[in-house]
């Protein structure tokens, strides 16, 4: 017996004639009196094989159950397909039903969906057309991501998910205890007494592994992290998750140009792997795009999705100071029209996407990355600049969702960290083991944080950030 093959491999195939074994779920069935034929897909590749199965008396009451979402394995020929669409399809000779499915209660018949309604069947989401495009574009640019690191000497670290510390200080935090709920201790200030909890102090879910990487740096010189991280921020909103996966490279004797150049570099590869690997699947989800947008008006719609992966690749990204952003930004045609939704007044005003965007976009048409931001706007970690006023920070923005890397030379100085974190209120005593690398063999270090998530919604073109990750976690869902 021949060993199941998949169908992206057999769509490939020119081994007419000869016998294979095809298992996977029914997309489509429709029929005459005498021949049936069966979409069939295995999630190997978004294009399904064709299933011709002729009606006999044998196999007629077999068929009759045999609908939507069911599981089959074939058993037949792989010959030349006389349809259009495909050049090979397999005439059945036997087919077993492995898996049933209601046309009554499957809930995914073939016709169109809303992204809402599939996130509340995300059990069964994965078998459309769209996710699981999504879910191979995913998959890939993990591999891309592990291999472009890889491949340029650097090393992966797991940065802990359970921390005591505050990464970002914005204390925006899931709490992790075993303590009884129903009886929590107090002490004598009436605070709740964290000695008999499993750790024996107050414990957390990560928002970053940025420190924890950058320990390593400066031992290892060139760590990455890939993992989740969990903000409790209770933002209802297209562009926010409460847990995401973030990849936060870390390098000793970096400065902020190496740092720009290696997150230029990084995006530039991850996007070529996309176009090299997943042609099928990002021409699937740009006619998805165009589709949903058909009824825009022209200057509302999105750019076509290969021609904005090309748009990142075809052009240097374009490097300006904060200080420049905003003489740009003030005097702007939407900001002096008070268009945009957060006008600009002057130096010191938090750039929203609205205003990323219009940089990208409309002022320079080429991907920015934005630096020396004001101090009192961004992490205590920054490194200082001379002027007392800025740090060494930088932002890549991408067209249609703006910030996609967030980054910065670190503070390498233990009299300038220690003073920012004084000013802050970023407690001494969680943080101890940072501000000692600081003491014993300290070097410039850099590095940057590229949310997964975001970095998805840009390669898929989708408009949700709960559209691709397989199981959205935010406010009052916790469902699959």
């Amino acid at each position: 017996m021949e060993k199941k093959a998949d169908i992206k491999t057999l769509l490939q195939s020119d081994e007419l004639g000869k016998e294979v074994v095809v298992k996977g779920w029914v997309r489509t069935k429709r029929g005459s009196k005498n021949v049936a034929f069966i979409a069939m897909n295995d999630g190997s590749t978004i294009k399904s094989i064709q299933i011709v199965v002729e009606i006999n008396s044998e196999n007629e009451k077999a068929l009759s159950n045999i609908h939507t979402g069911a599981a089959l394995s074939v058993n037949g020929e792989l010959v030349a397909s006389t349809g259009s669409g495909q050049k090979v399809e397999v005439h059945a000779k036997n087919i077993e039903i492995l898996g049933v499915a209601d046309p009554d209660e499957y809930p995914l018949q073939p016709k169109k969906h809303s992204l809402e309604f599939l996130r509340e069947k995300a059990h069964l989401r994965f078998r459309t057309n769209t996710f699981g495009a999504i879910a191979r574009v995913r998959h890939a640019m993990i591999f891309a991501i592990h291999k472009y690191f890889n491949d340029n000497g650097f090393y992966n670290i797991h940065a802990p998910i359970l921390t005591g510390s505050d990464a970002e200080g914005a204390g925006e935090m899931f709490q992790v205890t075993t303590l009884d709920l129903e009886n929590i201790p107090k002490n004598e200030e009436g605070k709740v007494d964290f000695s008999g909890d499993f750790f024996g102090k107050a414990a957390n879910l990560t928002v970053s592994g940025q420190l924890e990487a950058e320990l390593a740096a400066l031992a290892l010189s060139k760590v990455y992290t890939f993992g989740p991280t969990f903000r409790a921020e209770n933002s209802n909103t297209s562009r926010h998750l409460a847990e995401f996966w973030m990849i936060e490279p870390e390098v000793a004797f970096f400065d902020i140009n190496d740092d720009m150049d290696l997150a230029e570099d990084m995006l530039k590869y991850v996007i070529q792997y996309a176009l090299d690997n997943c042609m099928d699947d990002l021409e699937f989800l740009s006619k998805r795009l165009l589709e949903e947008e058909k009824n825009k008006k022209a200057e509302e719609r999105s750019m076509e999705l290969i021609e904005k992966l090309r748009f990142v690749l075809n052009d240097d990204f374009v490097r300006i100071t904060y200080t420049e952003a905003i003489n740009i930004l003030r005097n702007s045609k939407p900001n002096k029209k008070k268009r945009f939704q957060y006008v600009i007044e002057g130096w010191g005003a938090d750039l929203q996407s609205e205003h990323e965007r219009y940089l990208v976009e409309k002022h320079f048409k080429k991907p920015v990355i934005i630096t020396d931001y004001p101090k009192e706007i961004k992490a205590f970690y920054m490194k200082q600049n001379d002027d007392g006023k800025t740090v060494r920070a930088m932002d890549v923005l991408f067209p249609q969702i703006g910030e996609i890397i967030g980054g910065s030379q670190r503070e390498e100085d233990y009299d300038k960290l220690y003073t920012r974190m004084k000013e802050m209120d970023i407690p001494e005593e969680s943080m101890w083991w940072y501000l000692e690398t600081r003491k014993f063999g300290t070097v410039p270090h850099a590095g940057f944080g590229l949310g997964f998530e975001r970095l998805i919604l840009f390669v898929t073109g989708m408009g949700n950030i709960r559209d691709v990750i397989p199981f959205p976690r935010t406010p009052q869902n916790l469902e699959f």
